[in-house]
């Protein structure tokens, strides 16, 4: 919720450390992760995951409003997995939902990232959040067009003090929808056989996550609560902390094949 970010060396002294206690993957997400410096900061920081720590698998999460022909020019050797979010394709319901992109238009933009990750040799992931909203589309026509690697389907679900309750940034409670609209919603898309879904049960302990300060965030509770940081008193005290459930992330789906290097990609 805060504007900090972290000091660059400092970024890099974390993630080393991630890499020291055992890390193969790390996903940059936000926000928006392309923001810093016009997406200088996320560059450096995934030639850094991928060229010195030598990680299998390094992706990022973004809108994709912001970035451009160049930074794939400059980094899209080093990034394995570019997601980016896309929760309807009908422009006046992503501006109902608040992912309009001003005069862009966002679908056509997914078009554009599509072929660049095409051209640069980077495995392209499409991430949807379904709510009221857009409980009702049918994307399979879309999406089989876009072809992703992997097309991630989250239920919306409400995290205190970040989209729900008194300290929240936003109000999310208008979107949320049931566990049996989520699973109409799947239904209707079951021969997408990228589709990977995601129920708030899956979600919600099944992810080890760091905040703007390298701390863990357990979302046990229904909200985020951190623990200290890793650079203060290092991974293995503070992932003590995460309430990460192993099972979970099993049971989703979190281990899969991940490095583009073992991907079979028609690019």
């Amino acid at each position: 919720k805060p504007s900090f970010v972290l000091p660059l060396e400092e970024a890099k002294r974390g993630l080393a450390m991630l890499k020291e206690a055992g890390m193969e993957k790390i996903n940059f997400s936000g926000g928006e992760p392309f923001l810093q410096d016009r997406g200088e900061f996320v560059g450096r920081l995934v030639q850094f995951c991928k060229q010195e720590l030598k990680l299998p698998s390094v992706s990022i999460v973004s809108n994709g409003s912001l970035i451009r022909e160049w930074w794939f020019k400059k980094y899209g050797e080093y990034l394995d997995i570019l997601a980016i979010s896309c929760d309807s394709f009908n422009e006046d319901v992503n501006i109902l939902i608040g992912r309009g992109q001003g005069k862009k238009n966002h679908v056509e933009n997914l078009h554009k990232l599509r072929q660049w990750c095409r051209d640069y040799a980077v495995a392209f992931k499409i991430n949807s959040v379904i709510n009221r909203f857009n409980v009702e589309e049918y994307m399979n026509e879309q999406i089989k067009a876009l072809n992703p690697v992997r097309w991630k389907v989250f239920q919306c679900l409400l995290i205190e003090g970040e989209n729900t309750g008194e300290d929240a940034l936003r109000e999310a409670e208008k979107f949320v929808i049931s566990d049996e609209d989520f699973e109409l919603f799947l239904d209707r898309h079951k021969d997408v056989s990228c589709l990977v879904p995601e129920s708030n049960q899956k979600m919600r302990d099944s992810y080890l996550i760091l905040d703007e300060y390298m701390r863990f965030l357990n979302c046990r509770n229904g909200r985020k609560e951190p623990s200290k940081s890793i650079l203060d008193v290092g991974v293995e005290a503070a992932i003590k902390f995460s309430g990460f459930d192993e099972t979970m992330f099993l049971k989703r789906g979190g281990k899969y094949v991940w490095s583009k290097a073992d991907m079979k990609l028609d690019w």
